[in-house]
């Protein structure tokens, strides 16, 4: 199958997850008037999946105008269009500016009821930084920033294609360089704001890094997965051979070590402190049949991924890499699950607006992903533009 037909799939089912998605969302939406605690707990963890993917999308963006590589050629036109889905996620992000302005009875942030914080040392102590004025002030800029970030990268990509040129490389590089410490610093501002605010007593340093590397886990995923699927055409068939998966099967393993490392510091930091206003966090998700949940992700998240990806074979061949990825999709919803729903402090439960509002912000993220897809040209340039702009530009100069 061609080019062709590779588009027309791309039309399809970017028709279909408009559906599926604007379905889920409807049926949230009726949640959300019958259930209206469940609604924004399940809405949170749902957007925090696709958000995590367009964030990673922007920074694996950046880490591969700094460092090169096969994989990020692979999938260099899937992470622009999944940065590009950041205005999407601007609107998307309504529901939960709603919630901390304490509107619909949202019961979200404990920090943003002003009874709760009235009756409340810490909270008052902290109201300056957690309030429904000063979360809409940070999320805007934040917005601003990856929005203007993912504009440059885009537009610079776009001229990089029509004139390869080694002016329009460093300018990539250049951009990429400070964004990316400005992206850990951004990406760990909105962790530390929306999820983990959830529980506005508790704390902790190394959150803002452990959502960074779950971000590029998440994305790498899912570029696995698309990329497989595009291998099935012409002339993607020819270019997608072993090499790329090879590569994105042995970053996807480093992002599972990286994940670990955080997930265990965290936890050795705290058991070792014992402090009474940093256990309780562990102590919401070993209780009421949650260490069952904790566990799973102990062996499902990283001891089976780990060895399995230290497998050569497993790494090169991509009919069995995409069920590894496939995997490590759903276990990054769990551990977000994992993260949340134990912040109010309830027992082990599943709630249908759990996964409702997953689907409905996924159909809608899937259907501006292909769009933004067949906007620009499905091929990447060759793997050596790089070093021909270079060449370009070096005999030019020694022309003149």
């Amino acid at each position: 199958m061609n080019i062709d037909a590779l588009r027309l799939q791309l039309a399809s089912r970017q028709k279909l997850a408009l559906l599926v998605g604007l379905a889920a969302l409807v049926l949230s939406g009726i949640g959300a008037v019958v259930d209206t605690k469940h609604f924004f707990r399940g809405y949170l963890l749902g957007y925090m999946f696709w958000m995590n993917l367009s964030l990673g999308c922007l920074g694996l963006v950046m880490m591969h105008n700094l460092t090169g590589g096969d994989w990020g050629h692979a999938t260099r036109r899937a992470l622009e269009a999944g940065m590009r889905t950041l205005p999407l996620m601007l609107l998307l992000f309504l529901p939960i500016f709603l919630a901390a302005q304490n509107l619909w009875h949202a019961d979200l942030y404990e920090w943003a009821n002003p009874e709760h914080v009235a009756h409340d040392k810490i909270l008052m102590q902290k109201a300056f930084y957690l309030n429904g004025s000063a979360f809409g002030i940070r999320a805007l800029i934040l917005f601003a920033f990856w929005l203007g970030w993912a504009h440059f990268l885009s537009k610079g990509s776009r001229e990089f294609e029509k004139t390869p040129t080694l002016r329009i490389v460093e300018r990539l590089e250049n951009w990429s360089g400070p964004g990316a410490v400005l992206f850990f610093l951004a990406t760990s501002c909105a962790a530390f704001d929306w999820m983990m605010s959830l529980e506005p007593h508790w704390y902790s340093t190394i959150y803002g890094a452990f959502f960074v590397v779950s971000q590029g886990l998440v994305t790498l995923a899912f570029m696995i997965v698309f990329i497989r699927w595009l291998s099935k055409y012409e002339p993607f068939s020819e270019q997608l051979t072993e090499k790329p998966f090879h590569d994105l099967g042995k970053l996807m393993h480093g992002f599972v070590v990286l994940w670990a490392y955080a997930a265990f510091s965290q936890f050795l930091i705290i058991w070792s402190a014992n402090l009474p206003e940093e256990i309780p966090w562990y102590l919401n998700r070993i209780n009421g049949g949650w260490i069952a949940v904790g566990l799973f992700l102990m062996v499902f998240h990283f001891f089976v991924p780990f060895f399995i990806l230290l497998s050569r074979h497993v790494k090169r061949h991509k009919n069995k890499l995409i069920w590894v990825a496939g995997w490590m999709l759903f276990v990054r919803y769990v551990d977000l699950y994992w993260q949340s729903i134990p912040a109010f402090k309830e027992g082990f439960h599943f709630h249908w607006l759990y996964i409702v509002p997953l689907i409905g912000i996924g159909g809608t993220w899937l259907f501006v992903f292909f769009w933004q897809l067949q906007e620009r040209s499905l091929l990447p340039l060759p793997d050596n533009s790089y070093e021909s702009a270079e060449a370009a530009t070096l005999k030019q100069a020694q022309g003149a």
